[in-house]
């Protein structure tokens, strides 16, 4: 099995890990409010399950996130471990979905209406309480989906290059299962030094020199 394999068959999109349909307006959706998730500073695990706790609860709209109200929201997050960004994220949730219905009417028509990545981010980053970090691993997983080119971080691209991979061979979905790979191969194994349990471990120069 070659390098690339090797990546895409241990780590997986995130979405896929979800089990979000991206080819769907509805699971880009979930994959927005997935991203949210993820883009606090909390663990991957308590990410997921606090998703799953959502689709558990059947909000898996800015109508039903609306519907359902700050105390349940609060309780949904809780439920998933979420507890330390509980009451910010219920607000930052129900504000960021009423600005997209009021502003927007969806998701798809916010992307429609971007002119190109930069203004989609523009866009996105708008919302109060999204930053960068959200905002990354949301477009991140859609390129190929959306017609985007949002840039690969410094860091992905810094690992890519200990592993020998040259990441401008790469477009649309391609890169983005690679860069999803190169980011969970930083997150479980390059910031805890496990080099020698890593499954890269064979063809990446910074673990040989380690």
């Amino acid at each position: 099995m070659n390098k690339i394999d090797c990546l895409l068959t241990q780590f997986p999109p995130y979405s896929e890990d979800l089990g979000i349909d991206l080819t769907k307006p509805n699971g880009r959706l979930k994959w927005f409010l997935a991203s949210i998730l993820f883009g606090a500073r909390i663990s991957e695990k308590i990410a997921s399950n606090t998703y799953k706790a959502f689709q558990e609860a059947g909000i898996d709209s800015p109508d039903k996130v609306l519907s359902a109200g700050w105390t349940r929201l609060v309780k949904i997050l809780d439920s998933g471990g979420y507890v330390r960004y509980d009451f910010s994220t219920a607000s930052k949730l129900l504000l960021i979905m009423e600005k997209m219905k009021e502003r927007y009417g969806s998701l798809e028509n916010l992307y429609l209406e971007s002119s190109n990545t930069k203004d989609l981010e523009n866009r996105l980053m708008d919302f109060k309480g999204i930053g960068p970090i959200t905002v990354k691993i949301f477009l991140r997983e859609l390129r190929g989906i959306w017609d985007i080119t949002p840039e690969v971080s410094s860091k992905m691209k810094t690992i890519a290059d200990c592993l020998g991979i040259d990441l401008s061979n790469f477009k649309g979905e391609r890169l983005s299962r690679i860069e999803t790979a190169l980011v969970k191969l930083d997150i479980r194994y390059c910031k805890k030094k496990r080099c020698f349990s890593c499954p890269a471990s064979h063809f990446c120069l910074s673990s040989i020199e380690y």
